[in-house]
C-alpha cells in the first residue's frame, strides 16, 4: 500500500489547518456547536497519514486509512467543503473515526495513540464523535459512510 506523496499530505494538512483555524474564531465558528469537532479535521486527518505507513498496522486496515485520506481530500464526498466550508469537514471526521475505530480493534492501542497529535486521548476523542455522530449529520448519512466503509 503506497502512502499518497508526503509533500502533498503536508500541503494538505497544512491548508486545513489554516482553514479550520480561521473558520473557529469567526463568527460563524464561534456560534457553531460542532466547532469542536471540526478542529479535529486537521489532527484526523495527520493521523490517518501516520497510520497508513506504520509497520504495526495490518494491511487491511491500512486501505480502509487510505480510503479516509482519499475521502478528505476530494472534492466530492457527502458534505462539501467547497459549498459548506468547513462544517463539510463533519463526515470527514465521522468516516475517519470508523477507520480508526476499526483499526484500534485490530492493532494495540499504543500504535493508534503515539501518532495523535491533537489535545486529549485518541480513544475519548473517538468515543466523542461517535456519540453525537447521528446528531451532528443525520441517520442517513451515517448509514452511507458505514457502507462505504463496509466496502473497504
Amino acid at each position: 500500500m503506497k502512502a499518497p506523496d508526503q509533500e502533498k499530505q503536508d500541503d494538505f494538512y497544512r491548508k486545513i489547518r489554516m482553514k479550520v483555524k480561521a473558520w473557529a474564531e469567526s463568527g460563524k465558528g464561534k456560534q457553531s456547536r460542532w466547532s469542536e469537532y471540526i478542529l479535529l479535521a486537521p489532527d484526523m486527518f495527520y493521523l490517518l497519514c501516520k497510520l497508513v505507513v506504520d509497520p504495526d498496522v495490518p494491511a487491511g486496515e491500512k486501505a480502509k486509512l487510505a480510503f479516509a485520506i482519499a475521502y478528505f481530500i476530494s472534492p466530492v464526498d457527502l458534505l462539501p467543503e467547497a459549498i459548506l466550508g468547513p462544517v463539510g469537514y463533519l463526515d470527514d471526521i465521522i468516516l475517519a473515526t470508523y477507520a480508526l475505530n476499526s483499526v484500534v480493534s485490530r492493532t494495540p492501542e499504543h500504535v493508534v495513540r503515539r501518532h495523535w497529535a491533537g489535545d486529549g486521548d485518541i480513544l475519548e476523542v473517538m468515543q466523542r464523535v461517535l456519540a453525537v455522530a447521528d446528531e451532528m449529520i443525520g441517520a442517513g448519512l451515517i448509514r452511507k459512510i458505514k457502507a462505504l466503509m463496509a466496502g473497504k
